[in-house]
Order: C-alpha cells, then sequence, then structure tokens
C-alpha cells in the first residue's frame, strides 16, 4: 500500500480478560496489520493481558490499555443514566481523535456499544461500524438512551450482528428498524473440514453430553440442565454429562450438582485447548442458554458433524433446523428443556445421522474463513 490507512478497533468488554466475542476484531486486526494497516486498539488493560493482545502489540499496532474495574460509583452513575457500557468516551477519545482514522470498529459484548462512543464519532463526522455480540429480552434502555441510538445509529457505515435475531430484538428494543444491518460470522476453532471418528454408542451404551462454554448461568443456563437431568427418569439411563470450560460460577455449579444427586454423572473438565478432542468423545452438545448470539460452541459442534440439543433463544433456530440437525427447547425454562432431552433420548440412535446433517448443514451458514470476510469488508469500507 502506497499510504498506511489507520483503523482503531474499540473492545467494550471489560467484565473479563476474554472472551469469544473478541476474537473476530482481534484476528481482523491482526489481519490487517500484516496487510500493512496502521493499527490502533482500546483493551480493558486485564493482567496478564491476553495473547492476542501480545500478539498485536508484537504485530507493531497501538494498543491503549483501559483500567479493567470500574470504581462503584462511576458504575452506579451509569446505571442511573442508563448506559449499557462502562467505557467512556473520555478514555478512547484521544485515541480515536489525535489522528483521524479512516475506520473505527466498535465490538461489543452487548447488542450495541456506549451510545456516548457512537456519538463522539458521528460529531467528528468519523466513519465507525458497531458489532453486537449478544443480547437478551432483559435489556431495554429508557427512552432518552432508545432516542439518542435511534439518532446515532444511521450514521453508522454498518451495524453488525452476529444472528437475525439479535439483530431483530435489538430493533424492537430501541424502537426502529436498523437499516445498515448486517448479520456477520465469527472465527471457530475447528478445521473447516473437520472429519472425526464417531463415538460407539450401543444401544444400551453410555451417551455422552457435553456443555461447551462459560459456567454463567445468568446466561447460560446450566443449572436449566442440571434439574432437567435430575428428574427421576434419568437415574435409570446410563449417560454421563461433561462441562467445558471456565467462569465465576463454577463452585456454585458444582454444589447444586452435589445437592442435586448427580456427582457421579457430571464431570466439570474446565478450559481444554483442543475443541476438536471434545468431539471425539462426546456425543452431543447441550447448550441451555437464556441468552445468546451465535454461540461458537454450536458452530464448531456442527462442524464437527455433532447434533446439538439447544434452547430456542438468538441465533439458535437460524442454523439447527429441529428434528434434523438437533433438538430445540421452546423456551430456556427446564420443563422445556426436560421435554426436549426426552426427545434427544428417544432419537439417541440416529444422532451420527443427525451429526452429519448438522455438517452439511452448517457448512452452508459460515464462511470457511470468517476473519478473511471480515477483514475484506473492514478494508472497502476504509477506502482501501
Amino acid at each position: 500500500m502506497s499510504t498506511r490507512k489507520r483503523i482503531v478497533f474499540v473492545s467494550t468488554m471489560d467484565w473479563e480478560s476474554w472472551g469469544g466475542s473478541e476474537e473476530l476484531w482481534a484476528q481482523t486486526a491482526l489481519d490487517l496489520v500484516s496487510q500493512g494497516f496502521s493499527i490502533s486498539a482500546s483493551v480493558a488493560g486485564w493482567s496478564p493481558p491476553h495473547e492476542r493482545i501480545l500478539k498485536l502489540t508484537e504485530a507493531g499496532a497501538e494498543v491503549q490499555l483501559r483500567p479493567p474495574y470500574y470504581p462503584l460509583w462511576k458504575r452506579a452513575a451509569r446505571k442511573l443514566f442508563g448506559s449499557n457500557n462502562t467505557v467512556t468516551d473520555a478514555e478512547v477519545e484521544g485515541l480515536i481523535t489525535a489522528k483521524p482514522p479512516a475506520l473505527v470498529i466498535f465490538s461489543a459484548g452487548a447488542p450495541l456499544p456506549s451510545v456516548e462512543l457512537l456519538e463522539l464519532c458521528a460529531s467528528k463526522k468519523l466513519q465507525f461500524v458497531t458489532i453486537g455480540h449478544t443480547n437478551w429480552e432483559g435489556w431495554w434502555p429508557a427512552d432518552e438512551l432508545a432516542c439518542r441510538y435511534r439518532k446515532v445509529l444511521p450514521a453508522a457505515r454498518r451495524c453488525y450482528f452476529v444472528s437475525k435475531a439479535n439483530q431483530q430484538l435489538t430493533e424492537k428494543q430501541i424502537g426502529c428498524e436498523i437499516s445498515n444491518a448486517e448479520v456477520i460470522r465469527n472465527p471457530f476453532n475447528v478445521d473447516f473440514n473437520a472429519s472425526l471418528p464417531w463415538p460407539p454408542l450401543k444401544n444400551n451404551g453410555d451417551l455422552h453430553l457435553a456443555f461447551v462454554g462459560r459456567l454463567h448461568p445468568t446466561s447460560k443456563g446450566q443449572d436449566i440442565l442440571f434439574e432437567a437431568l435430575a428428574n427421576p427418569v434419568w437415574s435409570e439411563r446410563s449417560w454421563r454429562l461433561t462441562l467445558y470450560g471456565e467462569g465465576p460460577m463454577r463452585n456454585s455449579l458444582q454444589r447444586m450438582v452435589q445437592r442435586l444427586g448427580l456427582q457421579d454423572r457430571v464431570v466439570f473438565a474446565g478450559h481444554v485447548t483442543s475443541v476438536e478432542k471434545i468431539w471425539v468423545e462426546n456425543h452431543v452438545l447441550v447448550m441451555p442458554s437464556r441468552s445468546e448470539g451465535m454461540p461458537l460452541a454450536v458452530v464448531e459442534a456442527m462442524l464437527c458433524a455433532r447434533a446439538v440439543v439447544a434452547t430456542d433463544v438468538a441465533g439458535h433456530s437460524e442454523i439447527i433446523h429441529d428434528g434434523v440437525t438437533g433438538f430445540l427447547a421452546d423456551a430456556p425454562t427446564v420443563s422445556s428443556m426436560a421435554n426436549t432431552l426426552e426427545r434427544l433420548w428417544a432419537g439417541r440412535m440416529t444422532l451420527e445421522a443427525m451429526g452429519k446433517a448438522a455438517a452439511k448443514s452448517i457448512r452452508e451458514h459460515v464462511p470457511a474463513d470468517p476473519v478473511r470476510v471480515f477483514s475484506e469488508k473492514m478494508k472497502s469500507l476504509a477506502g482501501a
């Protein structure tokens, strides 16, 4: 490139050191650095920094580290005034305005970044896009905040969502159509052409269930799954459940397993580095989520030819065909999950065929290289 165009990434996630929502922007930033762009990023300054942040720095990107925690008075003030993020324009304004970039990319673990940041860019006539990675029915902005979003979102070049359902829910919550919205896909952690052996499942053999994700029942709903499996009918069946992942509520979930008498059936395996290894050992993914975007765990399981049992929230129904590539529970409730698990048990001998159907179907929904697809979009918007 004859001139180094500058692109700024702002991640508004500051409640934990890393998550699935961070992979798209971070990998895109690395890809654009390798193509000669000048990249700056503003992130929460956790210690130690995540390996993606270290790689960005090593590649020559400018990285601004913000305080990862906010004092109680600041959080209370922002709650009072209705904002849905803790990042303020004062903390990133210098990064954005010191040398006006060709494009600002806001990545939010919420449906939208803080409205103050968007208004900052709009007031300075800077090109910007938003990426919303999740949403839930419990987020409803007050009238004043919704009005501010309705005014500023048309100034964005694009408002990206990871599922159509999340886009539509956001439109309902702020009270208008987002005409510049677009659905994108996140990068996954398995080979796009993965081909794994099927774990043998005899007529009376163990059914191996897996949950993959953060141990956070508020969003992931593990408690719903535990209570459904505590039904006496499941004590007569041969099964096990392994939870892969870590989170802030591991101890509470382990205590729940003990209280329900499931300690001989439920295993907490922690974080594992190889996702494909999970699917060498398990037959089906179970996602009892209360809120989601488009979970990487679902995409990865389907790429590995495994069926999925999930609640019908966010983007699940956009890629899971009920009764064909998995099973959908109508709602994130114990009764709905229990009924869906009964359908799973009745159809357990067809799971291998369902997994093959899932593997074929998911490749029609996600590109082989989501990072490169998104990177090319950002290059185009930046005028490269």
